[in-house]
């Protein structure tokens, strides 16, 4: 009992949604624009040489005016960086300049006196340190008339800045390139997190599906063959599963909210190294019931799966999972040291897609207004922490949340993630696990609901709910790179294509009403005779 209330709590803490990859243009409706200063702030590769030796590389943002920049790195220019005379270049410098980049420190006057300046000195382009680590987006004051400036400007944080200050004090010479690479419309990495998501939901609707009728063909034959003990597996299975309600559903989604607010409120080192642990815990049970699952199917292991040992505070534990316990508890931990290395995904993948399994086969909606309630509740908590955030807090909370900002950390553990192998940008394209959860209860419902009443895979809902879902999530994958990796809610996408197939289908059918209140039917003796045949053969 006790890990099914882990895996639970699991499920209520880690249903996170977003599909994202990390923006390279960002769309500001914010800041003013007008002809002239009306460029997208686009992130810039900065490689450094210094004495002709390939040094660091960093990523400025450019500015909103001057001219775009080269999207090749081949064909951007190797140009020597120099140090602005006065620093802040408010007025025109003593030294100089012959095509030079020229590198000046924010204040005292705006961006684009210090371009203007810059131009008319004789420099190629102007790289802007901030007064601070982040970035900031460099914009036109309302006031300003004279914005047509001729060249690139690119801010670059303060460390960076200080550095290149160093090797040009120490004498080096330093030159840089810009340019700013376009994604890729495609990366091998959606195509990877696609099939992930969709062989997730198969795996576990099958797993459920199968869990469901073995309960139902046991409690026939105790019924058909009159005994007593079926009074006491009337109820088989209701201790394995937990059955969403109604009120539940929408409690979900309320008290997900609260969690989100609290991750961005409170999010710091310490608070994802505590998500860390309680993604591990859930993890080894997910693990660990996967394993047991699948050792079970062979031979070899069976009689250590159906035998028990007793321990205290746990009960009657099988031989198998004591075997399993300890690997799964070691492959946890040694994940959660080495998370940050570069081939950390995938352990993070193995241990979140078992967890969802695990969840997917142990909470379950008993009919089609439940799973209507929660994924359009779900719907609507998607919108409102991506997009309608951005209007309290004046920044996109489930954005901010997945990145892991402020905290030291490459975002939250409660994510599917691959890395983008043919981005020049690097990083990774991700997926929240409520984008698999919460869809999945609904095509584990429609596959039980096609077994437990006889329909085959055309006559029945899973394969149009399966199908529905992969289209969504393809969907999902085409708005993320449209929006230039900006993240998306999965389930604005997702929900849409798969409550109105079941919905549509169940009309058309005349079954609405049946899946819309009973859900998965009654069984008969003729259904567990042919289950029985179709088992045996």
């Amino acid at each position: 009992m006790l890990p099914s209330i882990c895996t639970l709590a699991s499920f209520l803490l880690f249903a996170f949604t977003l599909a994202f990859a990390g923006d390279i243009v960002h769309h500001d409706d914010v800041a003013p624009t007008r002809p002239g200063c009306a460029n997208n702030f686009v992130l810039v590769k900065v490689p450094t040489y210094v004495d002709g030796v390939e040094n660091s590389e960093y990523v400025g943002v450019g500015a909103r005016f001057g001219p775009t920049l080269e999207s090749k790195e081949k064909r951007a220019n190797h140009t020597r960086v120099v140090l602005a005379d006065p620093p802040d270049c408010c007025t025109k410098p003593l030294n100089k300049l012959t095509s030079e980049i020229i590198l000046v420190h924010r204040g005292k006057c705006s961006f684009t006196t210090k371009a203007n300046i810059a131009e008319d000195a004789g420099a190629s382009a102007i790289i802007i340190i901030n007064n601070q680590r982040e970035l900031f987006k460099m914009v036109c004051e309302d006031n300003e008339t004279d914005v047509n400036i001729g060249i690139p400007a690119v801010m670059l944080p303060q460390d960076a800045g200080i550095n290149l200050e160093k090797h040009i004090r120490n004498n080096s010479i330093v030159s840089i390139q810009l340019y700013s690479p376009h994604r890729p419309l495609v990366d091998v990495a959606e195509v990877f997190l696609w099939l992930m998501a969709v062989g997730t939901i198969l795996c576990a609707s099958y797993w459920s599906a199968w869990t469901a009728r073995e309960v139902a063909i046991e409690q026939e034959k105790l019924l058909k063959d009159g005994s007593d003990e079926y009074v006491n597996a009337e109820n088989v299975g209701s201790s394995g599963y937990v059955e969403i309600s109604t009120a539940a559903a929408i409690l979900f989604v309320l008290f997900a909210s609260c969690f989100l607010v609290l991750l961005y409120k409170f999010m710091s080192y310490w608070f994802v190294e505590i998500l860390v642990v309680l993604f591990c815990i859930g993890g080894v049970e997910g693990l660990q019931t996967c394993l047991v699952a699948l050792l079970s199917c062979f031979r070899w292991f069976q009689h250590a799966a159906q035998t028990f040992v007793k321990i205290p505070f746990f009960g009657a534990v099988p031989y198998l999972t004591l075997a399993v316990t300890p690997f799964c508890i070691v492959f946890a931990v040694v994940w959660a040291v080495y998370r940050r290395v570069s081939y950390a995904w995938i352990g993070q993948d193995i241990l979140g897609i078992t967890l969802i399994i695990t969840v997917l086969q142990i909470v379950r909606i008993p009919n089609l207004k439940v799973g209507t309630v929660l994924l359009s509740c779900a719907f609507l908590y998607d919108i409102v922490w991506v997009f309608v955030s951005k209007w309290w807090f004046h920044e996109s909370v489930m954005i901010v949340v997945a990145r892991g900002d402020k905290s030291g950390e490459d975002g939250i553990p409660m994510l599917l993630k691959i890395p983008r192998l043919f981005d020049p940008w690097g990083g990774y394209s991700i997926i929240g696990f409520g984008d698999i959860l919460l869809p999945g209860l609904l095509v584990a419902f429609s596959l039980r609901y096609d077994w437990l009443s006889n329909k085959n895979l055309r006559a029945g809902y899973f394969l149009w709910a399966m199908t529905a879902y992969g289209l969504g999530l393809f969907v999902t994958y085409v708005a993320l790179n449209l929006m230039d990796g900006h993240g998306q809610p999965a389930l604005l996408y997702i929900v849409p294509f798969i409550l109105g197939t079941f919905l549509l289908l169940g009309m058309k059918r005349g079954e609405l009403k049946i899946l819309w209140t009973r859900g998965e039917p009654e069984r008969t003796c003729s259904h567990i005779q042919e289950d029985q045949q179709s088992i045996n053969h």
